[in-house]
């Protein structure tokens, strides 16, 4: 039976956007309750059942088996997530609401546009139109809608791995964001980046506590002076490229997309003429460190008796320990080191069956696609399978326009996608579960 995989693509985002699933990390939100909801109802549409986890009140993932008749029962199942909370959105900075999920310039805008509510409703899409014309995907499919991505998956991804570890029996591979969007090269070449790694995460806090004291007085032991000086340090410091073997490949696509011999010691220079995605390649380069908060007295005229700094530390595959070790000569003796948050680094190898289904899917879509491995700077839900052992892919597949600055749009004001990518991408996700 014929059908349109991309027939309801749009629609479904739009809506998924008109939810507020707003994570405020410690501060209390609206929860992906109402999200995880919706999608059931969705699923419950066409007849496959879900069931929705709470890990917290509100704080809502979902979990679906979608094994029609027609699979391969001897093939692993595959592993497809999404998340359904989303960053805080300031309406004021907006030129749309960024909770309406408007169509405007070809577009729609929103948050979770990008991030990553056109995943969602790619999949969401894709699944319910095989499902009403009987046509099952190659091998058996997880489906999985998580809760907290974007404060690191406690009450989502890793919580779901700790409560509900045998719903991923047999999974080997899973494929997710970020990754999969286009980057033109010029008119008959475009990659494809395709994530296969991302940095670790050490969200730190530094300590510094001193002698408090009138604030017209001399003092020698000042916490917010120790505080300071330590913060300077880390913001300034320049750390050193460590290629990884993503990275590298990467780096190798790009030099024979340009005809050139890339020096990775100044490959900032070439990646420039990429445009913004410089910005998230530039971040995997090396470790980085970017102080992020401080916090420290309460009245102008008191010198107060400890401050605080907050660290947002990124290591690369096989980085941590020179990170953790930077940082602690960099701080010194005088200020003290809490880890807030301390997840792995996640890398896998850019071959086999599932990425040749990547290539042959983004080639049948578009004749100028080539797809490459790439390291990310941020984190995913990938770090919550990693412990299960599942090969983890971004690949949510977009093509999309030359001039539209995409990592932008990641956690950005008037974060938008095309509508006509999101209809390239479930076009790409049906051919992929047809051969995956």
């Amino acid at each position: 039976m014929s059908y349109r995989a991309d027939e309801e693509v749009v629609g479904i985002c739009r809506d998924l956007i008109r939810i507020d699933s707003t994570n405020f990390g410690p501060q209390p939100g609206p929860g992906e309750r109402a999200a995880a909801e919706h999608v059931a109802a969705l699923l419950d549409e066409v007849g496959i059942s879900s069931e929705i986890y709470e890990s917290e009140p509100k704080r809502a993932s979902l979990i679906a088996d979608w094994a029609p008749e027609g699979v391969d029962p001897s093939a692993p199942p595959l592993l497809i997530h999404g998340h359904l909370d989303v960053v805080p959105a300031n309406a004021d900075d907006w030129t749309y609401d960024p909770f309406a999920g408007e169509i405007a310039d070809g577009c729609v805008w929103g948050r979770g546009a990008v991030d990553m509510k056109d995943f969602d409703a790619m999949l969401l899409s894709v699944v319910r139109a095989r499902a009403r014309a009987g046509v099952a995907p190659r091998r058996p499919i997880k489906l999985v809608f998580t809760a907290d991505e974007e404060a690191g998956g406690i009450y989502g991804a890793h919580w779901l791995v700790d409560h509900h570890r045998d719903f991923f029996e047999g999974c080997t591979e899973a494929i997710g964001e970020v990754g999969g969007f286009s980057l033109t090269i010029r008119d008959d070449l475009r990659l494809y980046l395709i994530q296969t790694a991302e940095k670790g995460i050490a969200w730190l806090r530094l300590i510094a506590e001193g002698r408090a004291g009138h604030g017209s007085m001399r003092n020698d032991d000042n916490a917010v002076t120790e505080l300071a000086a330590a913060v300077a340090r880390i913001g300034q410091y320049d750390w050193p490229h460590k290629i990884t073997d993503a990275q590298r490949a990467f780096l190798d696509a790009v030099s024979e997309a340009f005809g050139i011999e890339l020096d990775p010691d100044r490959a900032e220079e070439t990646l420039a003429k990429l445009g913004s995605i410089s910005r998230m390649i530039g971040a995997t380069m090396s470790n980085t460190a970017n102080p992020t908060m401080l916090t420290a007295g309460y009245k102008h005229n008191v010198i107060p008796g400890s401050a605080e700094a907050s660290i947002d530390g990124r290591f690369v595959p096989g980085g941590k320990d020179e990170f953790l070790a930077t940082i602690d000569e960099l701080v010194g003796d005088k200020i003290r080191i809490e880890m807030d948050t301390l997840q792995p680094s996640v890398e896998t190898e850019f071959s086999g069956a599932l990425v040749e289904a990547m290539q042959q899917c983004l080639l049948a879509e578009d004749p100028g696609a080539r797809a490459v491995p790439f390291l990310m700077s941020g984190g995913t839900d990938a770090k919550a399978w990693d412990r299960l052992g599942i090969r983890c892919f971004g690949f949510a597949p977009l093509r999309l326009p030359p001039d539209l600055d995409f990592v932008g749009m990641f956690h950005g004001v008037d974060e938008r996608v095309p509508t006509e990518s999101l209809e390239f991408g479930a076009r790409v996700l049906d051919r992929f579960l047809a051969t995956a």
